[in-house]
């Protein structure tokens, strides 16, 4: 089958619905740290330092991890759309917040499994809580270990039990010294609005539930709502009370390509598990406190960096509301 012939226009309406497909890929506390400069058939991947956690994210890394969900993202919406995306990641050591050049090369009409994976892209949703009991299939957590190594990265499962308490119980410590330190507190409160603001970004109430049911182990969700209320409320409380599998996501190196690698290899994870109608819910608050990291490192990921710690399951009832900024706020055309 031939490729179609494709005009200027044609390639600039195919870019701006990659990039608009781009923005649905998860950021922590949906800071949306991204941007795209379009040059006739390249799109490029900056970070927005203006939208890094300062505190909790000094060095950029889940900033650049949020920068590699959104360019797996342009990379399948492109070969939805019959593209070969060919990516240089970091392409200038003089421009440290250009993350990726992306050259779109004709290609032939997608496949069955890409038009599937593309599909998942706006029904997949962040999930903050407890999961429905049924057991993850093992086919799912396979086919995700896979997709994450073929994006190099790694994914651990923590089968054991205990290894799986001691997971719940280092969040639940990084939660309580991140709740008690003013600076993380301030911060978590400029990236969780409150009710009724016209922003799109952020952590918003739609976003998170008011009651998070206990499970066990128990993983501490973030304190979006600050003690006011505010969240939605469960569809059924007490039929979702497990914590699902919990996985740790790991890269053999720790700079800001390992970051890039990682944040790729995540959302190809992530939309698998869409696929089954499954969601993950993040946890990195143990990840944010250097010591902490340390430890998980040393006790759990065999000399590998953690760099995500999610939970994997079925959530009840529909996913929650999230926002999204325009597509002109982040998509620039250059001269």
């Amino acid at each position: 089958m031939q490729t179609r012939y494709r005009t200027s226009a044609d390639i600039a309406d195919d870019i701006r619905r990659a990039v608009e497909d781009a923005l649905w890929a998860p950021s922590v506390h949906n800071t949306q740290p991204w941007r795209f400069g379009v040059r006739g058939s390249r799109v490029s991947l900056r970070a927005d330092p203006d939208r890094r956690l300062g505190v909790a994210d000094p060095k950029g890394r889940e900033m650049l991890i949020s920068c590699g969900a959104a360019l797996y993202n342009l990379r399948v919406s492109l070969r939805a759309q019959g593209y070969d995306p060919v990516v240089r990641l970091l392409p200038d050591p003089d421009r440290p917040h250009l993350l990726a050049d992306v050259v779109l090369e004709p290609d032939e009409p997608a496949d069955r499994q890409t038009l599937r994976e593309h599909a998942q892209i706006p029904r997949r949703r962040s999930h903050r809580g407890a999961f429905r009991p049924e057991a993850v299939p093992a086919g799912v957590l396979s086919a995700m270990r896979y997709d994450v190594e073929r994006e190099g990265a790694r994914l651990i499962e923590a089968v054991d039990q205990h290894v799986k308490g001691a997971l719940a119980a280092l969040t639940d410590a990084a939660e309580h010294i991140q709740r008690r330190t003013p600076a993380y507190s301030t911060e978590i409160g400029r990236w969780a609005p409150s009710p009724r603001t016209a922003r799109k970004d952020g952590v918003q109430e739609g976003a998170y539930p008011r009651r998070t049911p206990q499970t066990s182990p128990h993983f501490p969700a973030r304190d979006f709502a600050r003690g006011q209320g505010w969240g939605t409320e469960p569809a059924n409380p007490k039929e979702a009370a497990a914590a699902g599998v919990a996985l740790l996501l790991v890269s053999e190196g720790d700079g800001p390509l390992d970051w890039l690698r990682t944040g790729q290899a995540l959302q190809r994870a992530l939309l698998r598990a869409a696929e089954s109608d499954l969601a993950a819910a993040f946890h990195t608050q143990a990840l944010e406190v250097p010591e902490l990291r340390a430890f998980i490192r040393a006790q759990f990921c065999r000399d590998a960096y953690p760099q995500m710690l999610l939970r994997i399951g079925t959530p009840e009832g529909e996913g929650l509301d999230t926002v999204r900024r325009p597509v002109d706020d982040v998509m620039v055309v250059e001269p």
